[in-house]
């Protein structure tokens, strides 16, 4: 990471962002090309990894994607606002807090799994716990990613 001054290395504080973000933009390669879409996440830290959840329908391109290759690029970023820098260009900024991981997707099978990701997916998203049925569960598929390297870094807002 070039701007070591704004590297997050704590796994509580990395944690921290991930809490504040409530979209995803997920990465995939696209014969060749990048693939990025916005998704709604939730998550889970558990022996010592970073678990994402995601949801989406039950055929489509994104999972096409998956399939051929599981290897993907995770990216999120909270509290941003806009720095003036009045009238040169060139002083303009942002505050803002990122996280970006690298991971392997995998399409969960298990309805229990399926149930715990859309679960963690509702909490992160509205901040409340819902009973997902495995009927619920089973109009959707869940992608669960792991990640395996972490990098954050955050231009804080001075108070």
């Amino acid at each position: 990471m070039r701007r070591k001054d704004r590297e997050i290395t704590e796994i509580r504080d990395i944690l921290g962002i991930v809490a504040k973000c409530r979209i995803l933009h997920l990465g995939l390669l696209d014969d060749g090309y990048p693939y990025i879409v916005p998704l709604h996440f939730g998550y889970v830290y558990e022996n010592e990894t970073l678990v994402l959840y995601v949801h989406c329908a039950k055929a489509g391109h994104k999972l096409d994607l998956i399939r051929n290759d599981p290897h993907v690029c995770v990216e999120m970023e909270c509290d941003t606002e806009l720095v003036s820098g009045g009238e040169n260009a060139c002083d303009y900024s942002s505050y803002y807090a990122s996280v970006i991981g690298r991971g392997v997707a995998e399409i969960v099978e298990a309805p229990e799994e399926k149930c715990r990701g859309l679960s963690l997916l509702m909490a992160q998203q509205t901040g409340r716990s819902f009973v997902i049925t495995d009927q619920m569960a089973s109009a959707v598929e869940v992608v669960k990613i792991a990640v395996s390297a972490l990098t954050a870094k955050s231009k804080a807002k001075q108070t």
